[in-house]
């Protein structure tokens, strides 16, 4: 069975399941239904008994949704980092959704009033733990075999340089969904301000928009620059902060195809010595140190820049 028919066929008997247990026991249940409860233990929210059904549906379907595009593109499912978050979604977040969808029906089940609705915390951890553990338990066993290997020995690219010729490469690369973001806290910071000044009290989304913006405005976008001295990676749209790593520092480089899927996720992954800069899933210029660790970026042109890399890196070596 390939991955798009089991995630049809488990997606079909999440939604199944998600849509004939309440309406079998929808005699059994009040309207409103109690969907959310306080820290001492009382519901504190209310939910029409449609309502609850249709945005219990809706989540699911929005992951189910997800997980068939990713299948749908075959580099998802390519690579073992990949397949294993892949299948571990797919169990572990359809389990989850039914087992807060269970408990949420059991606290209501014969209660002549939604305000009478109790939910045991232990029942909530249990569906948390289950969904962790079978998503766990799937991504290790959906996850295949190992990715195949780039042989170590594999010649490096690199430019043919004269005798006393200077180039510099420069590459550029945006992330338009972080520049979106951005973009939305900066409009969200003006809508505040107007508000402030108008009168009304949102001071509290103050801080959360600032970060997002802040944080944003140094991910959205970097630039790498190779020169005699070495590779200088910038971030944001002044190139600020930097990180410089010196010719001195690199053995070789080349460029690769990677994705969020084999490094966990975008941003800056892993630790010093063995890092990625992902910003978008791709071609990823890659350079190993004398020490033995590496570092990846996601940038246009890697190539290119490796091939300037791995000549001006001889050329040093050679005098």
């Amino acid at each position: 069975m390939t991955p798009r028919s089991a995630a049809a066929l488990w997606g079909t008997a999440v939604t199944a399941a998600l849509v004939a247990v309440p309406l079998i026991l929808r005699d059994r249940l009040p309207d409103p239904l109690a969907v959310h409860w306080g820290p001492a233990g009382a519901p504190d929210r209310e939910q029409s008994f449609a309502t609850g059904l249709a945005v219990q549906v809706a989540m699911w379907i929005v992951i189910w949704g997800f997980l068939l595009a990713a299948a749908a593109r075959e580099r998802t499912l390519a690579r073992r980092m990949g397949r294993g978050y892949w299948w571990g979604t797919l169990v572990g977040g359809g389990l989850f959704v039914l087992g807060m969808g269970g408990v949420t029906l059991l606290a209501n089940l014969d209660v002549a009033d939604w305000t009478a609705a109790v939910l045991e915390p232990w029942q909530v951890v249990a569906v948390i733990l289950v969904g962790v553990a079978a998503g766990l338990l799937a991504g290790y066993l959906g996850r295949g075999g190992p990715d195949p290997e780039v042989p170590a020995d594999a010649e490096p690219p690199r430019l043919d340089l004269r005798p006393g010729q200077r180039v510099v490469w420069v590459s550029r690369l945006t992330n338009p969904w972080l520049l979106a973001v951005t973009a939305v806290a900066a409009a969200g910071l003006v809508v505040v301000a107007v508000l402030d000044v108008a009168g009304a009290s949102v001071g509290a989304a103050l801080p959360p928009l600032v970060i997002v913006l802040l944080v944003g405005l140094l991910t959205t976008s970097l630039t790498c620059r190779v020169t005699a001295d070495g590779l200088r990676i910038g971030f944001g749209p002044l190139g600020w902060p930097a990180r410089r790593i010196q010719l001195s520092k690199i053995d070789k480089a080349w460029s690769d195809t990677r994705y969020p899927s084999q490094v966990g996720g975008w941003g800056i992954r892993g630790l010093p010595g063995a890092a990625t800069i992902m910003l978008r899933g791709g071609e990823c210029l890659i350079i190993r140190y004398h020490s033995g660790g590496e570092l990846a970026v996601s940038v246009d042109d890697a190539a290119r820049g490796a091939a300037l890399l791995n000549a001006l890196v001889a050329e040093k070596v050679s005098r």
